[in-house]
């Protein structure tokens, strides 16, 4: 049946290409990659803002200022601001940081860097945490799936998506290199030092360079507390958190080159070392400072894409990565170890969308992907003999996807696709998506946006073949999504009069329902590097999203910004009513979280800025086990942060001064427990651009 459909969808389109291949009336269409001469400062970049009103589902977006002026370190910071997602972090700088995206597991987030999907060796988790804002333009988290069929295969598969747009270069007539430097200190020894370097080779030929390290010995104070299910005091000590230093380096190198209105190539290459401490859980009064990790992530990935007639866009994308982990441990306390794992990646995807008419687009996507993981034991006498000493897996990955937009006016707006998984001798999967969204009144930014998705994940390496660290008897899992959300935005902007007045508002709220089978949960097995790995069975997810931003353009060039988001969500385990635990909150899941993002801006009339912004995170009560009982129980836990900046100069020179308390009030948290967080902490940053 699968072979069947597949078959008939690919003459359909050719069939259909062949005709669209013979219209005489062409619809000519600018990417949005397009090189721009547009100014080279942040604020001043437009990317989606026309493409937001046009996506059936909206995503959640944070770009240019708005992107420079969170309290934000790596990505994984700036992703804490974004409603429906809970971001699990074991602390510091160095701490390992994940994402879940509406309690589907980290699984079912994909992350993609310039367009091609992030992968990692360890648990098949991407640790967001080595990503820097320095060079990142835009983020975007999309619920579902990107709101356009012109994607990869691959990109069809995900129960969400994240996209991170690492800095372009922008350059005005004349132009044609830019410097930029950046210097970022703080407490517990932070040192981090960014220069980067844009160059334009050629009218539509350019060049990136950016390098970034990043120090910090990971001593910060934290006080260690647990209160008995009586009521009294097991224990209650302030200590300084040791082994989590981080020592990395960042370097980055892209070549772009548009060569017409339609058709552009970029490189990019990419390379991260770091060594650092896993400081690992504290219990029983027991400080764990034994287990080591060095990191070092390679690769290469190329992008192509062309439009032919004006109805046919072609997209290729490659890339080669080469990961190394090294994690060794002779702590005592711990049993002993020191492996080694590599792992390689090939990775191929070709996708065409064809226009058959103005109001409807097809697409067709095949993806190709080859993993080979390989892991040594270096000890000289392995504590567990039963398995060898070296192990190697492979997989071959294929991805089949074909898809449909209609787009009737301002009106209606629809898409569906259907995507076939096979990985290895495994029966193919097949997995389809709707997606819908009703503008009423076309003069009016309201809108009604509704989807259903299957997507099916494969048990990772680390999943099922080690034995230490996973569960080689773990089984598939599906997720169906279901979410209808409303969306609104009205804005008045003083463009004639900048003294004005004016106002954006943007607000939307979604009720999602999920089911889960044979969910996958992974959580620390008393090692941070080593995992537990189970099938919950059934999961039910329930849950409200919503959020609001709000900008008040005020006279003398004030500007208010104002940033909300609220979730509420209820996973429960209903697997077995035998278990003591159906009907649970799963762990980790917070029934209330969220987020507010105050912001004052403003600018003289010579282009100075000065900023002040205000955030405020919480994240409800929850349970770090199975069981939702008083030994298992989470407290909440919310912080308060606060920023100033400057930013002014002479053109083309701009310096920038930034000073961020973190954590103002000292709160004392764990996002998982016994992992305490930083209390009270500080950074400055000094900037120059040329």
């Amino acid at each position: 049946m699968t072979r069947r459909l597949i078959l008939i969808v690919s003459l359909a389109l050719s069939v259909c290409a062949l005709y669209a291949a013979t219209q005489t009336d062409t619809v000519v269409s600018v990417p949005k990659d397009t090189f721009s001469t547009s100014d080279f400062h942040l604020d001043e970049v437009e990317v989606t803002a026309r493409v937001l009103e046009k996506d059936v589902i909206r995503p959640q977006v944070l770009k240019g200022a708005e992107l420079q002026r969170m309290n934000a370190l790596s990505v994984a910071d700036a992703l804490r601001y974004f409603s429906g997602i809970q971001i699990k972090d074991y602390g510091g700088v160095g701490g390992i940081k994940t994402i879940n995206v509406r309690s589907m597991g980290s699984q079912h987030t994909a992350v993609y860097y310039n367009g091609v999907q992030l992968g990692n060796a360890q648990n098949g988790q991407v640790d967001l945490g080595r990503f820097s804002l320095d060079n990142m333009e835009e983020i975007q988290l999309y619920n579902g799936q990107k709101s356009d069929i012109f994607q990869s295969a691959r990109e069809f598969g995900s129960a969400g998506n994240v996209y991170l747009t690492t800095r372009k270069p922008y350059f005005k007539d004349g132009e044609k290199v830019h410097v930029h430097g950046k210097m970022r200190f703080g407490s517990f020894a932070l040192a981090n030092p960014n220069v980067g370097v844009d160059v334009r080779l050629t009218d539509g030929l350019s060049l990136t360079i950016d390098a970034e390290y990043v120090y910090s010995n990971g001593k910060y104070p934290f006080r260690y507390r647990r209160v008995l299910p009586n009521g009294e005091t097991a224990y209650d000590t302030t200590a300084v958190r040791q082994n989590g230093d981080v020592n990395a380096l960042r370097t980055e190198l892209g070549l772009h080159h548009y060569y017409n209105t339609t058709g552009f190539w970029r490189v990019h290459v990419y390379n991260y070392w770091s060594e650092r401490g896993i400081p690992g859980a504290i219990v029983n009064n027991v400080w764990r400072n034994g287990e080591r990790l060095a990191d070092r992530n390679t690769f290469v990935q190329a992008q192509w894409q062309d439009e032919w007639f004006g109805r046919w866009s072609t997209r290729v994308l490659a890339k080669y990565a080469n990961d190394y982990t090294h994690y060794w441990n002779y702590d005592e306390r711990l049993l002993p170890s020191n492996n080694e794992y590599v792992q390689q990646e090939a990775y191929l995807s070709l996708a065409n969308k064809v226009q058959l008419f103005r109001f409807w687009d097809v697409s067709l996507a095949y993806d190709y992907q080859y993993n080979a993981l390989a892991r040594e034991n270096l000890l000289e006498e392995p504590i567990n003999k039963e398995y060898s000493t070296k192990e190697h897996f492979s997989r071959h990955s294929h991805w089949l996807s074909a898809a449909t937009a209609f787009n009737i006016k301002e009106y209606l707006r629809m898409q569906a696709s259907v995507l076939m998984t096979a990985v290895d001798n495994n029966r193919p999967r097949v997995t389809p998506g709707m997606f819908v969204s009703l503008r009423p009144y076309p003069k009016i930014d309201l809108s009604i946006n509704a989807f259903y998705k299957q997507s099916f994940r494969y048990p990772t390496f680390n999943d099922l073949y080690y034995t230490d660290l996973g569960n080689a008897s773990l089984r598939p899992e599906l997720a169906r999504q279901h979410s209808v959300e409303m969306a609104y935005k009205v804005s008045r902007k003083p463009f004639q009069r900048p003294n004005g007045f004016g106002y954006e508002i943007a607000a939307s709220g979604s009720y999602y329902y999920n089911r889960v089978t044979d969910k996958i949960i992974a959580y620390p097995k008393g090692q941070q590097f080593r995992w537990t790995m189970l099938n919950l069975g059934t999961v039910k997810i329930n849950g409200v999203d919503a959020k609001a931003d709000v900008s008040l353009y005020l006279p003398l060039r004030f500007v208010v910004r104002t940033r909300l988001n609220y979730t509420y969500q209820k996973a429960i385990d209903v697997t077995n009513p035998s278990d003591t635990y159906y009907g649970h909150q799963i762990p980790y899941i917070p029934w209330h979280s969220g987020s507010v993002v105050v912001g004052l801006d403003w600018q003289s009339r010579r282009g100075d800025h000065y900023g002040l912004n205000y955030s405020f995170i919480y994240v409800g009560e929850r349970y770090g086990q199975q069981e939702n009982t008083v030994y298992n129980y989470v407290q909440p836990w919310y912080t308060h942060d606060l920023s100033i900046y400057g930013e002014w100069g002479i053109a083309p020179v701009w310096l920038k001064a930034n000073i961020e308390i973190n954590n103002l009030l000292g709160q004392d948290y764990e996002v998982i427990r016994n992992y305490p967080m930083p209390k009270q902490n500080v950074r400055c940053t000094l900037a120059v651009r040329y």
